[in-house]
């Protein structure tokens, strides 16, 4: 890891390995520091204040949206067990704090795999560049681009789902609601830091315009919450806001856990390249929070190898073979954080001695809130969703085409190990 012991005694400090700074070490941006570290003296940099300053300006239109991690570990903040599901509170607490809209990632995540699954199968069709690896981790992207440049054209093009829901709600929402693009503004309530850096990214705004303004932790939409005095544990249940993008399925909501892109993506390939519906959906193979995971899938006649790894002890070693040319692997999904999202830097903080009274890995508890949030889903396949449909009739007109890639694609670069 980034953070170790300096020194002895009472000379003791908690920094860098060998008293270097952050520009000397491969700081990801992913804040897993903030999680680990043994004095609690870190913290995320905070957009609370922006937040309300934009909440308090009428000729802005704010809408937030949130990540599927975030409902697998907000209840905590408010002193509830690990891997309570406060979806409804969730929602009806940003309603009462003066969002205009109120929206689940989600939907976005649904988008990606259209997105995402349709560029894969043009890499497989016109011999590209394989494995393809996913991209709606920042970390691990900021990763990839100062320790193995060499491998960026492996990278999917996407942007992660709260950047796509952010261009299409500069362009699309704001056009059909009459608001100029640049007084909608959109709050992302991540279990990640680097989601931070992310929405700064040169890269990827579209006319000049970032796609999301702000992005606060969940541990930051605990404290904004008890800001505007709302007792969160007696809230009522609220759904969110479905007039043009409340529909998710549940392979949008597995996203929040290792594993969950891969499998929502083979949902939708899967039928993509056969034809054929899918009489199971669960791809077990790919699932579970300990090592890498591999998985051998016959498709259309075509055998296809995946992997799935999460942080970047487990990701070198499938990064050095395809660097050595010798990867057998057809798509990789790579998450920069232990378990993924549901384990985030912007996640709440579970200290060593909850960890161990548990008797449990606390991220097998915040995935099942997901799994089983996916079973009880009445549609598990991204292109299912009758709203991302209705997306692509009346906008986008196709995955991977021309506005795709104008809104919702981007690029990377060989990057310096801290900007």
């Amino acid at each position: 890891g980034i953070l170790d012991f300096q020194e002895r005694g009472f000379k003791t400090s908690v920094g860098p390995v060998f008293n270097k700074s952050f520009s000397e070490v491969n700081c990801m941006q992913c804040g897993q520091c903030i999680n680990v570290c043994p004095v609690g003296a870190l913290c995320e940099k905070e957009e609370i204040h922006e937040v309300i300053q934009a909440l308090n300006d009428p000729t802005k239109h704010v809408v937030v949206q949130t990540a599927p991690a975030v409902r697998a570990s907000l209840s905590e903040e408010f002193g509830n067990p690990i891997g309570t599901r406060v979806t409804g509170k969730m929602v009806a607490s940003l309603r009462r704090i003066g969002f205009d809209r109120v929206y689940d990632t989600n939907y976005a995540a649904d988008l990606t795999i259209m997105e995402e699954g349709t560029e894969f199968l043009h890499r497989v069709a016109e011999k590209g560049t394989l494995p393809m690896i996913t991209s709606c981790s920042p970390g691990w992207v900021r990763y990839l681009e100062f320790e193995y440049p060499d491998l960026i054209p492996h990278l999917s093009t996407c942007k992660s789902p709260h950047m796509m829901f952010g261009a299409i709600l500069k362009s699309y929402y704001a056009k059909t609601k009459g608001i100029d693009p640049k007084d909608v503004v959109v709050v992302s309530i991540m279990p990640c830091i680097a989601k931070k850096s992310e929405k700064v990214r040169e890269e990827n705004k579209v006319n000049g315009l970032q796609d999301v303004d702000h992005v606060l932790t969940t541990r930051e939409l605990g404290r904004l919450i008890k800001i505007y005095g709302i007792d969160f544990n007696n809230l009522p249940d609220e759904d969110y806001d479905h007039d043009m993008f409340g529909e998710y399925s549940g392979a949008g909501v597995i996203f929040g856990v290792t594993g969950g892109v891969m499998e929502a993506a083979l949902r939708t390939v899967a039928v993509k390249l056969t034809g054929e519906e899918l009489t199971d959906v669960n791809f077990y193979g790919v699932r579970g929070v300990e090592g890498v995971k591999e998985a051998t899938l016959n498709l259309a006649g075509m055998e296809v190898k995946v992997a799935v790894a999460h942080s970047m002890s487990l990701a070198k070693p499938l990064l050095d073979e395809i660097r050595a040319g010798t990867s057998p692997y057809a798509f990789i999904e790579i998450m920069g954080c232990p378990g993924g999202c549901i384990n985030g830097g912007g996640q709440s903080i579970v200290n060593a001695s909850v960890r161990n009274a548990l008797g449990v890995n606390f991220m097998k508890l915040r995935a099942k809130t997901l799994y089983d949030e996916d079973i009880s889903m009445p549609h598990r396949q991204s292109h299912k969703n009758t709203q991302i449909q209705a997306l692509y009739d009346n906008f986008l007109h196709e995955p991977c085409g021309h506005r795709s890639h104008e809104l919702l694609h981007t690029h990377y670069t060989q990057k310096p190990r801290f900007k």
